[in-house]
């Protein structure tokens, strides 16, 4: 079972949302670890290849009496998974805080984000989109019917443990399709829980499966397996393009999302309150480990001096500490996030930059806390200003004219979110055209949620997750054509 004698910090209502991995073939154990801390948190079972063939052996055995229940009551038991995440709000708030570090309001907030999801794709699970075809043949009658494509493999990250599970999983299930769901290894109690709600939520034996364990077993089984028609990811772009290359003999439906490298760009007619505003909420939140988090700064000439300072004393303003005390910034995931934030600050102040705040390890808080940073005057041949960030950093450069910041805007590979700051409603509409990412957001940060398809162009992915347009990588359509004789 789950071992939970070192760790202080959870004080669950509901300690049987801690359950272990489960007892697979070959299984070991793996420590989770508080990173704010070093405390450990859980030990769970792990599995590898083994285990991830029993997963698919089960979702492929339940798979077509759940592809064959009415839609109506698929979306019951998906009504009772909502209400379920909803009632263990705070304990899993709790174990997501005490797992992956984020501040305990951004877990209570990313539960809510989770939950939406669920709430969504249960009300879709009821129009399955089955639609007439005007016949161009004589005494043809046809219809386009959305069909389950069968067992759908689920990879999941380690900066939001219940929110991409769901947003991923909902739509799947609601499609018809059963699933395999293999989270982070960071990051396996968020996962755990939400399957142990599911269960009592009365998801049929196999439809929902969780394995825990070595990412490239795992999921390298799965990508192999002719039995797994879908493959659903969100992590690195590196990863994304090699599950790619692993789906390509199986011929996988893909939906990948992968990395951002968002400009947060600020025009002179801006209102720079508002701006600066939505600047630390774009670049803080979840201390900068989220593929929308802004990662380079443009600010017109004219209101680059100002806009550093206020954003500098913002930043500077920003408190540090154990997401259960609920600060602005916690701990980074690990200390390769650490290495990463010390290369490119180090790089960015070698090639002319200035440090306006932070720069490095708070050694008062702990190994794996970054303190909030300010680069400015940061020149484009610096690091950060082409690689993603994924910290607390943020690198400030001065742009002139509208043409110069798209085109510094667009030279990436990534596309997944920009942002503008500017009052010209002309100017707006240009920038939302010329912008090559797939979603832009308008004075203002937050645009996600589950009624719009999140994802990017270019290497930032493929496919939409969320919306009508989350149900088609999970969904095939077949074509019938009938003469009645």
């Amino acid at each position: 079972m789950t071992d939970l004698s070192n760790s202080p910090t959870l004080g669950l209502a509901d300690p049987a949302l801690m359950p272990s991995a489960g007892d697979f073939p070959g299984a070991g154990r793996l420590a989770v670890r508080d990173p704010a801390t070093g405390q450990l948190v859980a030990k769970v079972a792990i599995s590898e290849a083994d285990g991830a063939r029993a997963a698919v052996d089960a979702a492929d055995a339940a798979f077509p009496d759940w592809a064959l229940t009415l839609p109506q009551d698929r979306a019951a038991i998906l009504h009772r998974w909502h209400a379920l995440i909803v009632a263990a709000k705070e304990d899993l708030a709790r174990i997501m805080t005490a797992e992956q570090g984020k501040p305990i309001s951004e877990a209570r907030g990313e539960i809510d984000y989770a939950a939406s999801f669920v709430q969504f794709y249960a009300e879709e699970a009821l129009r399955p989109n089955i639609e007439g075809v005007t016949s161009h043949l004589p005494d043809a009658e046809m219809e386009l019917w959305r069909e389950p494509v069968g067992v759908a493999a689920l990879v999941t990250p380690w900066n939001f443990p219940c929110a991409m599970i769901t947003r991923k999983a909902a739509a799947a299930l609601a499609a018809g399709c059963t699933v395999v769901i293999h989270p982070s290894a960071e990051t396996p109690l968020s996962a755990l829980a939400l399957a142990e709600l599911a269960r009592r939520a009365g998801f049929p034996e196999g439809v929902i499966n969780t394995v825990i364990g070595d990412a490239a077993a795992i999921v390298g089984e799965w990508t192999a397996d002719t039995r797994v028609r879908a493959l659903s990811f969100t992590g690195s772009t590196e990863i994304g393009r090699l599950l790619y290359r692993q789906s390509a003999d199986t011929v996988k439906r893909l939906v990948l999302e992968l990395g951002g490298h968002a400009p947060f760009i600020v025009f002179d007619d801006a209102d720079l309150d508002r701006a600066v505003t939505e600047a630390v909420k774009a670049k803080f939140a979840t201390s900068g480990q989220d593929c929308l988090g802004a990662n380079r700064f443009y600010i017109q000439r004219a209101v680059y001096d100002d806009f550093c300072a206020r954003f500098t004393t913002a930043v500077e303003a920003l408190t540090m500490g154990h997401g259960i005390d609920d600060p602005e910034i916690g701990p980074l995931i690990h200390e390769r996030a650490i290495e990463k934030q010390q290369s490119q600050v180090a790089d960015a102040l070698a090639k002319g930059a200035s440090l306006r705040a932070g720069g490095k390890v708070s050694e008062s808080h702990g190994p794996l806390f970054f303190e909030p940073t300010v680069l400015a005057d940061v020149p484009d041949s610096a690091a950060i200003m082409s690689e993603e960030n994924f910290g607390p950093v943020a690198p400030l450069a001065v742009f002139d004219d509208e043409a110069e910041v798209i085109a510094r805007a667009n030279a990436t590979e990534y596309g997944l979110v920009a942002y503008v700051h500017s009052l010209d409603p002309r100017r707006i509409y240009r920038l939302t055209r010329a912008l090559q990412f797939g979603m832009v957001a308008v004075n203002r940060t937050k645009v996600t949620g589950a009624p719009i398809p999140f994802g990017g162009t270019k290497q930032s992915g493929l496919g939409r997750e969320g919306a009508r347009q989350g149900l088609e990588a999970f969904t095939d359509i077949k074509y019938v054509c009938r003469d009645w004789g």
